[in-house]
C-alpha cells in the first residue's frame, strides 16, 4: 500500500518553489489532510507519466486552511474533506475565483481506541456528544462518566484541529453543530499526531479518515457507531458506506478546482488524470471509490463549465452516494 506520512507533504511544500524555478510547469495543492493520501498517489503516478514536465506540490493545512489560499489565488486545486461553506463562497467570490466541485471518494470518518482497550465494543453518537460537547469541558475527564458500565479511567481524547475539515464534519454529526466542540483535547491537523496519540495511550479516543485508521491496524481499533440507542452498532468499512448503514459518520470527500488554473494545461491535464486514476487510488488507500459513472459526469462539468457547489455553503450531515450523485447530476 502507498505510504501516507504526512511529512512527505512539507517535503513537497519545501520543493515547490526549486521545483518552479526548474519547471514552467507547478500545479500547487492545499487543504485536507483526509484527502491528502488521494491526492498525492494521483499526483506522485502523474508525475511519473509526466517524467518531470510537471512539478505537483500537495499541502495539508486542512480544509478550512486549504480555502483560505485557494479563495486567494495561491492554490490551484483545494482538497476538501467537506463542501464549501459559504463564507468561503463568498471570500473566492470577492476575489474573483470560480470553482468547479469534484467529488472523488467517499470517506467512513473512523473513532478509534487503543488495541488494549478492553472495555470499548461500541459507541453510539449519544456517548460521543457526552465526550465532545462544549459542556463536557473540563468536567468529562472520566470513561465511567460517559457510561456508569466504563471504568473510572481518564478520558484521553485526541481530535482534528480547527481548520479541518474532519472537525467540522464530526462536531455537526455528533454535538449537532459544526465547530461546537470541548477545547480541551490534543488537537492536530495531521492525523499522523492522533495515530501516535491513541496507540500509545490505552485510555486515548480519537477520529479521523477511514485511511489513516486502515494503514495502523495494528496499532488502532476502530469502534463501531450505534446512530441512535438500540440500533445495531456499525464498524466502517466499504460494505456500510456503500449501503447506507454507517451513519452518520459516512461522508463525501472533493477536490475544488479553480476555474482560472483549469485554462492552464499542466491543471487541465492533472485533473483529467485524477478523474481517470483516482477511483484506483481512493480504493488503494482504502476509501471507498465512486461509481465510474460519478467520474465521468465530473469530467461534464469541466467540459461543459458547470462551475460552483450543489451544497449551498450549508453543512450537511449523512448524504448517501446516490443522493449525492443525483444531486451533482442536476448542477
Amino acid at each position: 500500500m502507498r505510504t501516507m506520512r504526512i511529512e512527505l507533504a512539507a517535503v513537497a511544500l519545501a520543493l515547490g518553489s526549486l521545483g518552479a524555478a526548474a519547471h514552467a510547469q507547478v500545479v500547487k495543492i492545499d487543504g485536507s489532510s483526509t484527502v491528502y493520501p488521494v491526492t498525492e498517489g494521483v499526483a506522485e503516478d502523474f508525475q511519473k507519466l509526466k517524467k518531470g514536465a510537471v512539478k505537483v506540490t500537495v499541502g495539508i493545512s486542512g480544509t478550512g486552511g486549504g480555502f483560505k489560499k485557494f479563495c486567494r489565488g495561491e492554490t490551484d486545486i483545494s482538497n476538501a474533506s467537506r463542501p464549501i461553506q459559504k463564507k468561503e463562497m463568498d471570500d473566492c467570490k470577492a476575489a474573483g475565483i470560480e470553482y468547479f466541485e469534484l467529488p472523488v471518494a467517499f470517506d467512513a470518518l473512523t473513532v478509534v481506541v487503543n488495541p488494549k482497550n478492553a472495555f470499548i465494543k461500541q459507541l453510539s453518537v449519544e456517548e460521543l456528544k457526552t465526550m465532545w460537547e462544549p459542556a463536557a469541558q473540563g468536567k468529562v475527564t472520566s470513561w465511567k462518566q460517559v457510561n456508569p458500565a466504563f471504568p473510572d479511567a481518564p478520558l484521553k481524547l485526541f481530535g482534528a484541529g480547527a481548520d479541518s475539515g474532519t472537525f467540522d464534519y464530526f462536531t455537526e454529526a455528533v454535538t449537532g453543530k459544526s465547530k461546537s466542540s470541548r477545547g480541551d483535547f490534543t488537537a492536530s491537523e495531521d492525523d499522523n499526531v492522533l495515530v501516535q496519540g491513541v496507540s500509545q495511550d490505552v485510555n486515548a479516543l480519537a477520529f479521523f479518515g477511514y485511511a489513516y485508521y486502515a494503514e495502523n491496524t495494528s496499532r488502532l481499533k476502530a469502534v463501531p457507531i450505534a446512530e441512535k440507542a438500540g440500533k445495531p452498532a456499525v464498524s466502517p468499512s466499504e460494505k456500510t458506506v456503500l449501503d447506507g448503514s454507517y451513519q452518520p459518520l459516512s461522508r463525501p470527500i472533493f477536490i475544488y478546482v479553480s476555474a482560472k488554473s483549469l485554462a492552464k494545461p499542466e491543471v487541465k491535464e492533472f485533473v483529467e488524470y485524477y478523474m481517470k486514476e483516482g477511483a484506483k487510488l481512493a480504493k488503494e488507500v482504502k476509501y471507498v471509490p465512486l461509481p465510474a459513472k460519478a467520474y465521468t459526469t465530473n469530467l461534464e462539468h469541466l467540459a461543459k463549465g458547470k462551475k460552483g457547489t450543489v451544497f449551498g455553503g450549508a453543512s450537511e450531515v449523512g448524504i448517501t452516494i446516490e443522493a449525492l450523485l443525483a444531486r451533482e447530476a442536476k448542477l
